[in-house]
């Protein structure tokens, strides 16, 4: 079948990209072993040359990159900029570090030299979703790359176009063929990738529900996986926060990519002695946004969703919880007008049972939940499927990394900030959020063979 790419603030259709056969889809992983052959007995010196033109070129084409991006899933541009430069980070970061990431370490041991080796292991398998495009395909190729193994990406079929792009930044940059390989595939061929014996690893980002096929689909064949899934963060505001800091701070981390972000704030966990203050001033903060065509470069903007579909979803999960008793403060509608914009939306009085509280929102809408105190807000937070991420905001900072450390049950937490992915950090969550790390040293290190070799 063909792959078809719509903008989403018009509805319109801007590209059909034609699927591969079956045999070109298997030619396709054979040459990325082929490559890994020849790429895997490069020094890391020599492979960072290559991953930091590829980084030059994001940054020469970063406006093209952008608009592609912008009309392909409707992130407004300012933040598709962003995107791009980070990508270009995050290459840099690798091409820079990887050989200290990588070293060999040597260990104590009863042998007269034992040695931990980190070397490659073959092809990785990198599905990922369309919300960040570029973002995600980079924070999981570079670190690969610079560790000597190959890629093969299957994207989101609506952001067929930015893969077909990042392809063409990595060919650019002269990477031998078959070292970065797009698949132009529709979802019923990716288990046949995944089971091609070729295939050494899965990283997935996207959906818990579809990590769990694939996670099944891998494990059947006993492969190694990276899942970042879903995630549902509670930001817990303690009675000492400054209210009108942290409502700005989580206001715009939500309303930021149209509230399309795994580890956007989505469930704002106050005491009652707080909530009438913090929810005055998180009103404040979210009037100032607005639905706009995404080629604006103006700040508060937010763009489509990325599919008629999601927006279905979202506007069903939002229509649910009003039935169910949450109280719409503002915005609750799809917005009138072409396109699958979705109003900024702020809901209070949310309850376990309702979709706001028990399911992730892919959209923009806030949700504030009333604890009774400190440790019933950590109850609340923890009260989820998921795990990860999550944000404190305190004066008490000492207070505040104990919790973090001790009490919350995610894999990051933020201070005092929204949550963040960052080069130099692991990134990754817990349950039904996922396994594995992606970035940080130990994101390089995931898809290695941990290698021990001892000397008697």
């Amino acid at each position: 079948m063909d792959l078809i790419s719509v903008n989403p603030a018009t509805g319109k259709k801007i590209n059909i990209f034609k699927e591969i056969d079956l045999n070109d889809l298997d030619a396709l992983v054979n040459n990325a072993n082929q490559a890994y052959a020849q790429w895997s007995t490069l020094s890391i010196n020599n492979r960072a040359i290559w991953i930091k033109k590829a980084a030059a070129i994001l940054r020469e084409r970063k406006i093209e990159l952008a608009e592609l991006m912008t009309e392909e899933m409707g992130k407004p541009i300012a933040q598709a900029e962003g995107e791009v430069e980070k990508c270009a980070y995050v290459l840099d970061h690798y091409a820079e570090n990887a050989e200290r990431f990588l070293e060999d370490e040597l260990i104590e041991s009863r042998f007269s030299k034992s040695i931990v080796s980190y070397r490659p292991l073959g092809v990785v398998l990198g599905i990922m979703p369309w919300n960040f495009p570029f973002w995600q395909v980079f924070r999981f190729t570079a670190p690969q790359l610079m560790a000597g193994n190959t890629v093969v990406l299957k994207h989101s079929n609506n952001t067929t176009g930015c893969a077909v792009a990042i392809e063409d930044v990595f060919r650019s940059a002269g990477l031998p063929d078959g070292v970065f390989s797009t698949m132009v595939i529709d979802v019923d061929k990716v288990e046949r990738v995944i089971k091609n014996p070729i295939i050494k690893g899965i990283s997935f980002t996207g959906s818990s529900r579809v990590g769990k096929i694939l996670a099944a689909q891998a494990g059947s064949v006993m492969k190694k996986c990276v899942f970042e899934l879903g995630g549902s963060d509670p930001y817990v505001i303690l009675d000492d926060a400054d209210m009108e800091n942290a409502a700005n701070v989580i206001v715009n981390a939500r309303f930021n990519n149209a509230g399309q972000t795994c580890i956007s704030p989505k469930r704002l966990i106050v005491t009652k002695n707080k909530s009438e203050e913090f929810t005055k001033y998180v009103l404040e903060s979210a009037k100032s946004w607005k639905c706009d065509y995404p080629f604006k470069s103006e700040p508060n903007i937010i763009g489509p969703l990325a599919r008629f579909d999601l927006l279905e979803t979202f506007a069903y999960q939002i229509e649910e919880s009003i039935k169910l008793g949450a109280k719409c403060l503002m915005g609750g509608k799809v917005w009138p007008g072409e396109g699958f914009f979705y109003q900024p939306t702020v809901l209070v009085d949310v309850k376990p049972g309702m979709p706001a509280y028990d399911e992730e929102l892919f959209g923009p809408a806030i949700s504030i939940i009333v604890a009774e105190d400190e440790e019933d807000a950590i109850r609340i937070a923890n009260d989820t499927e998921f795990g990860l991420g999550g944000a404190i905001f305190t004066t008490d900072i000492k207070r505040a990394e104990y919790i973090a450390k001790h009490l919350l049950q995610c894999g990051a937490v933020f201070i005092n900030d929204f949550v963040q992915s960052d080069p130099k950090l692991p990134f990754g969550g817990i349950n039904a959020s996922g396994y594995g790390r992606e970035i940080g040293i130990h994101g390089i290190r995931e898809f290695t063979n941990i290698k021990t070799i001892c000397v008697k």
